[in-house]
């Protein structure tokens, strides 16, 4: 018999938008720092941009490793 295909869950490519955009918005945080780049907003010398796009980034990351194709490919593998 020929073996069908798991579809891939939505939820592995809401982790790859959050780490695109966690990486993006974390990176131009970052260069808003090294550049100095003075943002007339309150609170900005916390760096949201920093905390907001490392959290998505991790978020992406928790995402993506536990709805990966492969992962669950593998634990379906071991219950057989």
């Amino acid at each position: 018999m020929a073996e069908q295909k798991e579809p891939v869950s939505i939820w592995y490519f809401v982790g790859l938008l959050l780490t695109v955009y966690g990486a993006l918005i974390t990176g131009a945080g970052i260069y808003d720092i090294v550049a100095g780049v003075k943002r007339d907003t309150v609170l900005a010398e916390l760096h949201p941009a920093v905390w907001w796009g490392a959290l998505l980034l991790l978020l992406g990351l928790v995402y993506v490793y536990f709805f990966s194709p492969r992962r669950r490919s593998r634990r379906r593998g071991a219950r057989s």
